[in-house]
């Protein structure tokens, strides 16, 4: 197992912090924000140091009903090699559904969201874990996901789907306790119960992050200070099991450096308040030898077979996935395109998620498109949440960035002004294959070939 030690999570605004921050050693980066031919040159530096740094990986979708793509896992493999990572991680999520399986649109969620703890969810997650496996040139660790529902019916805790999923792939586990700690909040599940069950010494790394508590919800911003119940939940695992790695996320908000040092410096005597009462190392329940095998598996690159594993193929495999993708196509629809909610789910923290999620993608595509918020000005944000209200995502944050200002000129609701003009001529600028021609008779017969196409 790698010994990682203390990390920060590496992000642009804050590179030059971490270049200079001491004790740090090691990071972790958005896989998907990374061109393996053209890395960053701060991290080009933190490797020359011998600064180790890991992707981590947000749009797999391993708990999704389809198989992994292909083209997703190659290029998580390709910024595994350009960094020399000794691991990637991903997500115990689903991020899409639709598709063929359904025989209905796909649906991008712009998020994690949970999957099932069920049998069927369990088969799929696992075939798809060991699809990765197969594709990646190191070690795969998956996270434990924060999460605002529930889903009915789920027949295990998470402890006890994790130690199964790590029993039959022989994965490894980043641990949020972070997560852990918005799971209790919103989902009323303990955090100690949920180390108890866990396979402790299948922990490759742990996540630690802010949050905050808006009406009884906690949202995991990762834009705010760690809140000591995080801290407390950081000790307990301490006291079970030494971490390998300890790894302080900040995705938004950021302070200055000295207050990211302080939260590190926390967060280290979180885990020596754990060290201080461990005793020896503990023994998971279950079958002997399971974790001896996932070593030796690991070590070959190989997962360990289970008894009563999904095939790869076949009719059996084929129904589950089906099944599994029909609950979450109908979950996704009423996230993100205002259809029924269904039967059995919680219809408020349903609607507190789907305001979350249209939020999410403002922000983001703010942040793709800063012209959208600067041509709209205060008038950006209350008109794409109508926007997300009944239209998910069809491309990405680029493509729903061109889909709301199409929305927005369509609509009706801008008046013809200065900004409607500006939103026009961007769309314009941005919408075709090609550049545009400079010439207004151009511009007024390509706009009406585009409309009259859509």
């Amino acid at each position: 197992m790698v010994r990682l030690g203390t990390g920060i999570g590496w992000r642009p605004e804050i590179a030059d912090a971490v270049e200079r921050m001491p004790g740090v050693d090691w990071v972790e980066v958005v896989a998907e924000n990374l061109c393996p031919g053209h890395l960053p040159e701060s991290l080009v530096r933190l490797r020359e140091r011998g600064v180790t740094v890991v992707p981590h990986g947000v749009s797999l979708g391993l708990g999704g009903a389809e198989r992994p793509d292909e083209g997703r896992l190659a290029a998580l493999a390709e910024r595994a090699e350009a960094l020399g990572a000794p691991l990637v991680t991903e997500h115990i999520a689903f991020v899409r559904a639709g598709g063929p399986l359904t025989a209905s649109a796909r649906l991008e969620a712009g998020h994690l969201l949970p999957v099932p703890r069920t049998r069927d969810a369990l088969d799929v997650l696992c075939e798809n874990v060991r699809i990765a496996q197969r594709a990646l040139p190191v070690p795969l660790a998956v996270e434990n996901i924060a999460a605002l529902i529930s889903w009915p019916g789920e027949e295990m805790t998470e402890g006890q789907f994790l130690y199964e999923l790590v029993e039959r792939t022989g994965v490894r586990l980043l641990i949020d306790v972070a997560n852990l700690h918005t799971n209790h909040v919103n989902r009323g599940e303990d955090p100690a119960k949920a180390l108890a069950e866990l396979p402790v010494e299948a922990i490759a790394y742990v996540h630690v992050a802010g949050g905050v508590e808006k009406d009884g919800v906690w949202h995991d911003s990762h834009a705010h200070p760690v809140p000591r119940p995080v801290l407390d939940i950081l000790t307990d695992l301490a006291s079970r099991v030494a971490p390998p790695g300890v790894l302080l996320e900040r995705d938004e908000d950021f302070p200055e450096a000295g207050e990211l040092e302080r939260e590190l410096t926390a967060i280290g005597e979180a885990v020596r308040a754990g060290t201080r009462t461990r005793g020896p190392e503990p023994v998971a329940e279950g079958p002997q030898g399971t974790a001896a095998e996932a070593e030796r598996g690991a070590a070959a690159g190989q997962a360990p077979e289970a008894p009563g594993a999904v095939g790869e193929a076949g009719e059996a495999g084929e129904r589950v996935r089906e099944r599994v993708a029909l609950a979450q196509t109908a979950l996704l629809s009423a996230l993100v395109a205002g259809t029924p909610v269904p039967e059995g789910f919680d219809r408020t923290r349903l609607g507190i998620q789907a305001r979350a999620l249209a939020a999410k993608r403002a922000g983001v595509v703010a942040k793709v498109a800063p012209e959208l918020p600067a041509v709209l000005g205060t008038a950006y944000r209350p008109a794409f949440l109508s926007y997300a209200q009944t239209r998910p995502m069809r491309g990405g944050y680029r493509q729903d960035a061109l889909d709301f200002a199409e929305w927005a000129l369509l609509s009706g609701g801008l008046a013809e002004g200065r900004a409607k003009r500006e939103l026009r001529e961007w769309w314009l600028d941005r919408s075709g294959p090609a550049p545009r021609r400079r010439s207004r008779v151009a511009r007024v017969a390509r706009m009406g070939r585009v409309l009259m196409r859509r």
